[in-house]
């Protein structure tokens, strides 16, 4: 079981944390609007999938702000930002913050991603949500890049990510 900090205090996570060179599950998540959104699996295109704990702490919103902005400097990819947050709690995120360039996805209804990828906060204050990461996935689904943020409260590299996509 893998362990990351939160504000310094060690804190597990649940399930088996996929490593570079897996294959990404495919999963459906939620999105802004209720569809249904896939992330993971073979997509012909990369997937940049961007995961914090909730966009409506600080640094969660910097991250979500920095990738919309480098998702519109990338081709060939589609930018995620995955939480547990409600969908309508991402949509009123996204049209204040003017998050135009990213797919917002939520795991609330099943907790599907936090189960496939093993980035499931097992206990602490946030038990339950997602921990913080950066995953890329390339055009036939393998994971080729996967940042998983050794303090949740830390921003994750935002350059490494993108330098893998080709």
């Amino acid at each position: 079981m893998m362990k990351v900090k939160f504000h310094g205090q060690d804190v597990s996570l649940s399930g088996s944390v996929k490593q570079i060179g897996d294959m990404a599950p495919e999963v459906t998540l939620v999105g802004k609007d209720l569809s249904d959104v896939k992330v993971g699996g073979a997509q012909g295109k990369y997937q940049v999938i961007n995961i914090v704990p909730s966009l409506d702490t600080g640094v969660c919103a910097v991250q979500a702000r920095t990738f919309n902005k480098k998702a519109s400097e990338i081709a060939n990819a589609v930018v995620y930002v995955v939480s547990m947050d409600l969908p309508f709690a991402q949509g009123r995120f996204c049209s204040t913050e003017g998050i135009e360039n990213l797919v917002v996805a939520s795991d609330f209804r099943n907790r599907d991603f936090a189960n496939a990828y093993g980035l499931k906060v097992a206990e602490g204050p946030l038990a339950g949500v997602l921990t913080r990461a950066v995953i890329v996935v390339d055009p036939q689904g393998k994971i080729v890049y996967q940042e998983i943020c050794e303090e949740i409260t830390n921003e994750p590299n935002y350059d490494a990510p993108l330098q893998n996509i080709k």
